[in-house]
């Protein structure tokens, strides 16, 4: 793997939308402008990418709340899938929110999704038990 593991930047906005978008990670109740724009006002450094050549080939999304760490926007350029990219993304993740005394790592999978949770089942992960809710506090 030749790609490199860096912060996101402004300028790569347009690029990883882009690689969410094609990846099915977009939801029209989700501004992903708005998801860069929060997730950085808390933590701007835990919002990584992969690049190869100024092309964003991948990212992942951290957060930290004091309890628990969360993983999101996992994705891979579908033309690099399988060279292990969402791979090294999830351990510099990881690494940084074990930086930050995060003793614990969540993620959220849709239930129907076979694949990603076998992805992850790979990756050490284990299936939780507990369900989700949400409400939304402010419309995007």
């Amino acid at each position: 793997m030749t790609v490199s593991i860096r912060t996101y930047e402004p300028a790569d906005e347009t690029q990883v939308i882009a690689l969410w978008q094609d990846a099915g990670l977009t939801r029209p109740w989700n501004d992903p402008h708005k998801d860069i724009a929060r997730a950085r006002a808390v933590w701007p450094d835990l919002l990584l990418v992969a690049e190869e050549h100024q092309e964003v080939v991948g990212s992942v999304m951290a957060g930290y709340d004091g309890h628990r760490g969360w993983l999101y926007y996992l994705a891979t350029a579908g033309h690099r899938r399988g060279e292990g990219i969402g791979r090294a993304l999830v351990a510099e993740a990881e690494a940084l929110l074990e930086a930050l005394g995060c003793p614990k790592v969540m993620l959220m999978v849709r239930a129907d999704n076979d694949a990603v949770l076998e992805y992850y089942d790979a990756l050490g992960y284990q299936r939780e038990t507990t369900r989700v809710t949400g409400r939304r506090l402010i419309p995007d």
